[in-house]
């Protein structure tokens, strides 16, 4: 039902993303505000509770749940703690916001679309930012304007500084190329069929047992052709571009718009550091919404069903990666739910 009054948030899980989604809601989000923060390093929790009136402090996201100042819950955990938790808001019918991944794998994200199904409405949104982004916002209303005709390839670039010594050759698709996928799938609005990885002679900054580059290759329904040039150790900073050639014309975002300096005897401008400068207002823009949405009494925005098509890609896309060969992207139908 509609409130009107502000709603009270969980924000599960308090590392770097989860920080900042706790920092976007106290201090830019407007009609929210955090009444509990969950993660299983207690003293963390704590310190960011401290510092917002009537925050409590958790480390069962079940017990930060079922407290009576909990409205609404925004998942920020890492992607393997999705499930129980996204399971026990269902339970509880409460409001969601999930980070990407929804899951870690299709099975499980087939097995949160059963409860959510069983539901009878939808409940989580998944937190794929890119579809808040200014830029993106205005290439996918162009597209699906037909000045341009039909698109028949998209380009992207995804590149980082750096990766962290953790990550993995399957998280440059799962936690990096995934973006990709499901802003290819919405800007193009149709499924990926297949996933073809390539790999060139690695950069001597990857780390031992990582091929970085990659060049990552989508088919669509429609028989359009999308490549991914992901580079996860590019030394000068995140950016993230993608150029549309359609019918009538090409059309091309991420181009940094400065400011542009000239001195020194040189010119130039900044590429942003990291996602979340990168991002900023798409994040804002995506909290906002839902926040928004949800005092409806509304689901908007990415569903489980987008969440559970990417993690169907990335699955394609890692056995591509590993074998080396085109592999087909297998879906079930689309439930009614989700049309």
């Amino acid at each position: 039902m509609p409130s009107q009054r502000a709603l009270g948030v969980a924000v599960v899980g308090t590392g770097k993303m989860g920080a900042d989604h706790v920092r976007r809601l106290h201090q830019v989000v407007s009609g929210a505000r955090v009444t509990a923060v969950v993660d299983i390093e207690v003293e963390r929790a704590r310190t960011l509770a401290e510092g917002i009136d009537g925050c409590t402090a958790y480390t069962d996201p079940t017990a930060a749940m079922a407290a009576q100042d909990v409205d609404a819950v925004l998942i920020a955990s890492p992607g393997p703690a999705h499930e129980a938790a996204l399971l026990e808001a269902l339970r509880r019918d409460l409001p969601v916001l999930c980070e990407k991944p929804l899951t870690p794998d299709a099975a499980s994200a087939l097995r949160v679309m059963d409860a959510e199904q069983k539901l009878g409405h939808r409940r989580i949104q998944v937190g794929f930012m890119r579809r808040y982004d200014a830029e993106y916002m205005k290439l996918e209303r162009l597209l699906r304007s037909g000045q341009l005709g039909n698109t028949l390839m998209l380009h992207h670039r995804h590149r980082n500084p750096a990766m962290p010594p953790w990550f993995t050759n399957e998280m440059l698709i799962n936690d990096s190329v995934v973006h990709e996928m499901d802003v290819t799938r919405w800007l193009l609005d149709q499924e990926i069929t297949a996933v073809t990885v390539l790999k060139p002679a690695p950069s001597s900054y990857a780390p031992e047992g990582m091929d970085d580059p990659q060049f990552v290759l989508f088919e669509t329904e429609s028989g359009a052709l999308v490549d991914v040039e992901i580079f996860g150790h590019c030394g000068y900073g995140y950016q993230v571009q993608a150029e549309a050639v359609c019918e009538r014309g090409t059309v091309r975002i991420g181009d940094e718009s400065g400011p542009w300096l000239s001195a020194d005897g040189r010119w130039g401008g900044a590429v942003t550091p990291d996602y979340l400068e990168r991002f900023a207002d798409a994040y804002d823009r995506q909290v906002q919404a839902w926040v928004d949405a949800t005092r409806r009494g509304e689901v908007t925005g990415p569903s489980v069903w987008d969440g559970y098509a990417a993690a169907a890609v990335c699955e394609a896309g890692v056995s591509a990666q590993r074998d080396g060969q085109r592999v087909e992207v297998e879906l079930i139908e689309r439930p009614a739910l989700y049309e």
